[in-house]
């Protein structure tokens, strides 16, 4: 009799603090045949990596009170294969960026399609042909872009951030917990 190998489903670390969008995307993604572990910390998911050796990650931006900047870096270090998708509810340039500099392969905004996570998971290159905004940024969008740009200066410390850009720390953690807008 012959005996096939039995090809194991890739494994996918889901990070997010949202219960909620962890398990429907947990189901949706098992559906497609991958083997999904979530975590709702980045502690959460730096065990669980150890322990799955995962192919792919989502990972949220603001995950609790942690930056997944952090995670992405940590995981690249942890699985140097590793294809991570960013999703987050607060997007910005510098962010984006970022995300990008320490090893993310792509950055979406929620809310996200699975079909657009699972293409984002293959998009190595870049694309030349991606529509240009033709209006500029509202001032509330510049603001909230400086904001992250500032903020992601000073490793997301939010008090060093306010010092330097002279106001008071709660007032940055109230403009940094608003959605922001799109244009």
């Amino acid at each position: 009799m012959n005996h096939k190998p039995i090809e194991q489903a890739p494994g996918l670390l889901l990070v997010d603090d949202d219960e909620v969008l962890c398990q429907v995307l947990s189901r949706a993604l098992g559906k497609r045949e991958f083997t999904v572990q979530t975590a709702h910390s980045s502690e959460q998911a730096l065990l669980a990596a150890q322990s799955m050796h995962p192919e792919y990650a989502i990972v949220d931006l603001r995950i609790g009170q942690d930056s997944g900047l952090n995670l992405i870096q940590q995981l690249v270090e942890l699985e140097p294969g590793i294809r991570i998708v960013v999703l987050t509810g607060y997007a910005s340039i510098s962010t984006a960026v970022e995300s990008i500099k320490l090893g993310a392969l792509h950055y979406l905004t929620k809310p996200a399609d699975v079909e657009d996570i699972l293409k984002a998971f293959h998009h190595d290159q870049g694309n030349a042909d991606i529509e240009l905004q033709s209006e500029p940024m509202s001032a509330k969008r510049m603001e909230w872009e400086h904001l992250q740009k500032v903020l992601n200066d000073y490793d997301g410390n939010i008090s060093a951030a306010a010092r330097a850009m002279g106001m008071h720390r709660r007032t940055l953690q109230r403009k940094l917990s608003k959605k922001p807008v799109q244009r």
